[in-house]
């Protein structure tokens, strides 16, 4: 387990003081020991006692907002609020908190594949003693279901790839997943950079981004590269979006 935050710490302090949070547990690079602070999101999973009503939902904002606007340099720090009663069900929608605003989502595959294969508890139980061993079928099935669910929804929306960070994010998901597909393994995002579909130009410049540096790549040429990337790998998994190359 690699050191983590102070401020993950803090964040847990304060789900206690609230007195229904009955977990915390850490998923993404935080717990494959890829994380690069100032740059990777945190991810944080909290398991409750009873539905997050809200009544809750208002207290969680509020203790986010106070924490984001805490944070020096921008805290990246995203977290799903799971009622444990709904925890066996892969399809139920949760509150979570992702890039200022509470959202709902899924507890997905590959985000249970990353706590009981890497994961480890800030407060309460083990992520192992919550949650069933992923196989590697699993993890090859959770990988399937992101590439052809939200990726495939990215591959019909070209316009959306001029962002940066999602062109970015998209070359290193499209080489997580198609390892997973084939390994049934994770694969960090630093590790997935070597095996991203791109000029070593754009590899190069992606690694330095994961280290913090301020390097800009060329955005409609890295817009290109990203979302015919997508469409391939999409495309390769069943989804054909329109005009996939081939």
């Amino acid at each position: 387990m690699m050191n983590r935050p102070g401020a993950v710490d803090l964040f847990a302090d304060q789900l206690d003081d609230l007195g229904w949070v009955r977990d915390l547990l850490v998923a993404g690079s935080l717990a494959t020991g890829d994380h690069r602070p100032g740059v990777s999101d945190l991810d944080l999973v909290a398991i409750t006692g009873g539905p997050v009503t809200p009544q809750r939902q208002a207290a969680l904002t509020v203790l986010h907002q106070r924490l984001d606007a805490g944070a020096a340099h921008g805290l990246k720090l995203g977290c799903v609020y799971v009622d444990e009663a709904r925890l066996a069900d892969p399809r139920a929608a949760h509150p979570t908190w992702t890039h200022g605003r509470l959202v709902r989502r899924i507890l997905s595959g590959i985000t249970r594949a990353e706590l009981t294969r890497h994961g480890f508890a800030v407060r309460g139980r083990a992520p192992g003693a919550l949650l069933p061993v992923m196989t590697d079928d699993d993890v090859r099935a959770a990988a399937r279901a992101e590439l052809t669910g939200y990726w495939a929804w990215a591959a019909r929306r070209p316009w959306i790839w001029l962002d940066p960070e999602l062109a970015d994010l998209g070359l290193t998901s499209m080489a997580r997943g198609r390892h997973a597909v084939r390994t049934g393994r994770l694969l960090t995002k630093s590790a997935a950079v070597e095996q991203a579909a791109a000029p070593e130009r754009l590899r190069s410049e992606l690694h330095a981004r994961r280290r913090g540096e301020a390097v800009v790549s060329p955005r409609w040429g890295t817009a290109w590269i990203a979302w015919n990337d997508c469409r391939r790998t999409v495309r390769s998994f069943g989804d054909r979006p329109p005009g996939a190359a081939g």
